[in-house]
């Protein structure tokens, strides 16, 4: 901030610097200022007030060993204090707070009196265990509603909430940090910031900034910033800010996180608001010194620096800012009036300083006028006519006028004064003195347009009672154009009106704004008669116009906006025929018309003229160069692109045409037309709203690669869109591209991979830092066999095998380890047949002996009726009931293997996803292989066999 200015807009008070009372006998602990008042604590228990000048009013004792916190509250004369007390007993803490009425006094003899203390409260309890203090602050809710605030040392808030001289309060806990290490995680500053019902509480720790809403239960906890402050660096702005000062910088803090920061280096002892001012108290570390410095943050500016001593408390009160020293010296300043800061900046010729500051503290209309005068005056001393003109300009209204005539009535300065005596009129400020002189002025100059102007706009004329037209004639040959112009309109001859204003005075903008007034009808006749002229003067009026006649602005909107009145609305290519020698506007007009009009029944050929300019090199194109006669425009463009086209597909490829590209207009229309092919091509759309080939021609002969990229990519055309990149030879982007278009998950061409390894297989040069990324998504989505792979790259003779041979390596691996899991199976499966052929073979020759002596369902002893399961389970006949043909615990399980066995059966008859399958997966062998494996393809359909077997099969599970 070394470059801030440095200014002294305080001067200290009370003759310089002051001494804390002698009756102020202990060390001071704390501090608070209001109602008139500086309250301080002591260590000894003692609490005293002071007058202004830091005169001792009275004093009292408040506790009994130590005040350490304490507050003057601003609604009610209350005072809030934290000290400690004699212990009573080693459960309870010493550590209390007391609330003083100091406008009730009870005397304590004959020369000391104490305020009424109307509450006490422990802070400490088993609920709320005891910690140091940090920090400490009261909000005055609706009286008598008090929410005190208590940072400690542990990372923890205790809040108190209510009427604590009746003792009807709650109490609740806010954790903010709860690490190890206390010197890290102590309440070094709190703040309330009310707005409206949200009531917030900033807390601040030295490694966090938190801000808790308080009107939520239980109150919600929101990180600021990971790194906090130390004690007496922390304040509250009069915006509810919380600002914070670190060695670096000073941060304020808004509810949604870090705002603002000033980069005020130099490690802060203190830090206050004082009336929009930052107040600082800086350590500097090489002369061993504090400096105090008052910072206007909105001007920028330093307003009052000074050195000091060890500063132990900082305040404001009786509108000064009061430094209390560790050595009990204080010092007062005070803020001087705006006339001597004024002063000061005039002496320095810093008049844009003095500007600023009267503007910045909100001063009235009249001050501001006064430093502008002397502005403008300082200005005028230095011949500065021009800007001296602009700030007495700003003056109207407050300073008299002659004040500044006088000034600028030299012939030298005379358009200085007419500018001013303009201004008077536009506020209404002019008297007929004024008048007088400004037509004096325009007559010095000879502006005979403003004369008129004026003259007529201030005169009315009655009705004509001479020929009009005669008028009219005799008024041109003279040279009195106004008088015709204005005779022509009284009349309502409009083509006369026009003439004289186009043919003779070539006054466009009055044409323009009377074609305005005019009926659509008759506006549009006059602009296609007088359009190529008003195009070449005045292009963007006459746009403007198009553009109400054209859509449903202007008197088209007085008439409804039925369909049947919409239908009637002029096309712009109506209009084109004015715009042959001016590309520029009709680009400029189609664009505004796109914008406006989405649905306009001549969107395609719009847009095919739009694209047209847009890509061409020197915006000369031939559709619209010519007089159409009727012919549609947007065919002439197609079938003139198409003969191109022709010429240009046989591969002969303008190479000079490169070089144009880099001017930045040209690039600019290119990212327009870019932008058009893409917002004309709406994802719902099968087509877009212009012609494709016209398009693609378009993009082919101006060598547009972006567009033409886009293009063949919305139509699918991925060959395409990777042989341009092959033709530039663009490697990072082919491969780029081939990972977007290449996905087949995304609907993408795998395929496109192989004519990438092919490109570089046939390329005739290094490029195996390519082939191996294109290795690695061919092997990853298995798109080539290894041998096509090998095949493919040996056409290049500078690629060596090393490319590859960590690929073939890879895949000799995979293809091992399927072999053998493929074998592992195959052994699984003979041993699982081999064994249940064995069991089967048992089941049919051996006899099966049934030992089990409690039923399976019951538990209960097994009793003849019984009945025995092949399965080994016995049941009584009465737990079966009718179902004695299969066993209950065995039946699921079987239910659901001949549930898949008729499953893999009906897919059999499913041809048609037998082979959609094939088709679809990349390994069609498997699938096949995978249908023989469970016996689908293989397994012939014999429907009595099934039958005769099937109840075989059911009938031996019992016996």
């Amino acid at each position: 901030m070394y470059q801030w200015r440095k200014f002294d807009f305080f001067e200290e008070k009370y003759g310089g610097k002051s001494l804390i009372p002698e009756e102020v006998t202990g060390k001071i602990e704390c501090c608070s200022s209001g109602r008139g008042k500086v309250v301080v604590g002591c260590d000894d228990g003692t609490v005293s007030l002071l007058d202004r000048g830091l005169k001792f009013n009275f004093g009292f004792q408040a506790h009994s060993n130590s005040v350490l916190f304490l507050q003057h509250l601003k609604q009610r004369n209350f005072l809030v204090t934290v000290g400690e007390d004699e212990q009573i007993s080693p459960q309870q803490s010493a550590v209390c707070l007391k609330v003083f009425d100091l406008d009730k006094m009870e005397p304590e003899g004959t020369s000391t009196t104490s305020p009424d203390c109307i509450g006490i409260l422990r802070i400490f309890t088993n609920q709320f265990p005891e910690a140091k203090i940090t920090s400490f602050i009261v909000l005055e809710e609706a009286p008598p509603i008090l929410l005190i605030a208590i940072g400690l040392d542990n990372g923890c808030i205790y809040c108190i909430k209510g009427d604590i001289a009746r003792e009807r309060i709650t109490r609740f806990k806010l954790e903010v940090d709860s690490l190890s290490d206390k010197s890290h995680c102590s309440i070094t500053g709190l703040g309330y910031r009310v707005d409206g019902q949200a009531l917030q509480l900033f807390a601040v720790t030295p490694n966090s900034v938190s801000l808790f809403g308080l009107q939520n239960q239980p109150p919600r906890r929101q990180t600021l910033d990971q790194i906090g402050g130390n004690v007496n660096s922390v304040t509250m702005s009069d915006r509810s800010e919380l600002i914070i000062g670190r060695p670096e910088a000073v941060y304020f803090y808004e509810v949604d996180g870090r705002g603002p920061c000033w980069a005020f280096e130099g490690e802060k002892r203190f830090i206050g608001w004082f009336r929009g001012y930052l107040l600082c108290v800086i350590a500097d570390q090489r002369i061993g010194k504090n400096t105090f410095n008052i910072y206007d943050l909105k001007n920028r500016l330093i307003a009052h620096s000074l050195v000091v001593k060890e500063v132990s408390h900082m305040l404001c009160e009786w509108g000064n800012i009061i430094l209390i020293m560790t050595d009990k010296s204080a010092l007062c300043v005070g803020e001087k009036d705006m006339e001597s800061k004024l002063d000061m900046l005039y002496k320095k010729n810093l008049y844009t300083v003095a500007i600023n500051l009267v503007q910045s503290q909100h001063a009235d209309a009249a001050a501001t006028a006064e430093v502008l005068r002397k502005y403008g005056d300082h200005l005028y001393s230095k011949q500065d006519y021009d800007e001296a003109m602009a700030q007495y300009i700003h003056t109207i209204g407050h300073l008299e006028p002659s004040y500044v005539i006088q000034k600028f009535l030299d012939a030298q300065r005379i358009y200085n004064l007419t500018n001013y005596l303009e201004k008077l009129h536009e506020k209404g400020l002019a008297s007929k003195d004024h008048t007088t002189l400004l037509l004096n002025c325009y007559t010095k100059l000879k502006d005979v347009e403003k004369l008129n102007l004026f003259i007529k706009s201030e005169d009315g004329v009655g009705e004509h009672k001479f020929d009009v037209e005669t008028a009219i004639r005799v008024c041109r040959a003279a040279n009195y154009h106004e008088h015709a112009m204005y005779v022509a309109k009284k009349a309502g001859r409009h083509e006369l009106y026009l003439k004289i204003l186009l043919e003779d005075l070539g006054r466009y903008d009055e044409a323009l704004q009377y074609i305005s007034s005019l009926e659509p009808s008759q506006a549009g006749v006059t602009v296609k008669e007088y359009g190529k002229i008003l195009i070449e003067h005045k292009p963007v009026e006459t746009i403007d116009i198009l553009m109400r006649l054209c859509t449903e602005d202007g008197e088209s909107a007085k008439r409804g906006s039925s369909s049947t009145y919409i239908s009637m609305l002029p096309s712009p290519v109506d209009f084109l025929n004015i715009f042959i020698h001016h590309p520029q506007s009709l680009m400029d007009f189609l664009e505004k018309y796109t914008n406006k009009v989405k649905d306009s029944a001549a969107q395609v050929e719009i847009h095919n003229t739009l694209l047209e300019l847009y890509l061409s090199n020197d915006l000369n194109f031939p559709s619209i160069s010519q007089e159409n006669n009727g012919v549609d425009l947007s065919l002439i463009a197609r079938s003139g692109a198409v003969l191109l086209s022709k010429a240009e597909s046989n591969g002969k490829v303008i190479a000079d045409r490169k070089d144009m590209y880099k001017d930045k207009d040209c690039l600019e229309r290119r990212e327009k037309g870019l932008h058009l092919l893409k917002i004309a091509w709406p994802s719902d759309l099968e087509h877009p709203l212009y012609d494709v080939d016209l398009a693609i021609i378009l993009c082919e002969m101006d060598a547009f690669k972006e567009g033409l990229l886009y293009l063949y990519e919305k139509m699918k055309l991925y060959k395409e869109v990777i042989a341009c990149y092959m033709q530039a030879h663009d490697h990072e982007g082919l491969i780029a591209c081939c990972k977007r278009l290449g996905d087949s998950g995304k609907g993408g061409d795998p395929t496109l991979w192989a004519d990438l390894l092919k490109y570089f297989g046939e390329l005739g040069e290094d490029c195996s830092k390519e082939v191996k990324e294109v290795l690695t998504y061919i092997e990853r989505d298995d798109i080539l066999p290894p041998i096509i792979v090998l095949q493919t790259l040996s056409r290049n003779p500078c690629l060596t095998l090393s490319v590859i041979k960590d690929y073939i390596a890879r895949k000799l691996e995979r293809e091992s380890k399927l072999i053998e899991e493929d074998r592992r199976a195959i052994d699984k499966y003979q041993e699982d047949t081999l064994t249940m052929r064995k069991e089967i073979q048992d089941l049919r020759t051996n006899a099966r002996i049934f030992q089990l002596s409690k039923c399976t369902a019951c538990t209960f002893t097994l009793d003849l009726p019984a009945v025995h399961f092949m399965c080994m389970h016995s049941f009584h006949q009465r737990c079966l009931g009718d179902n004695e043909k299969e066993c209950p615990e065995c039946a699921p399980e079987y239910r659901s293997v001949m549930e898949m066995k008729r499953g893999l059966e009906q897919n059999s008859k499913d041809q048609d996803r037998f082979f959609q399958q094939v088709k679809s997966s990349k390994d069609g062998f498997s699938v096949i292989a995978e249908y023989f494996g469970k016996g689908v393809i293989s397994k012939t359909s014999n429907g009595p066999t099934d039958t005769n077997r099937s109840g075989s099969t059911s009938s031996g599970n019992g016996f």
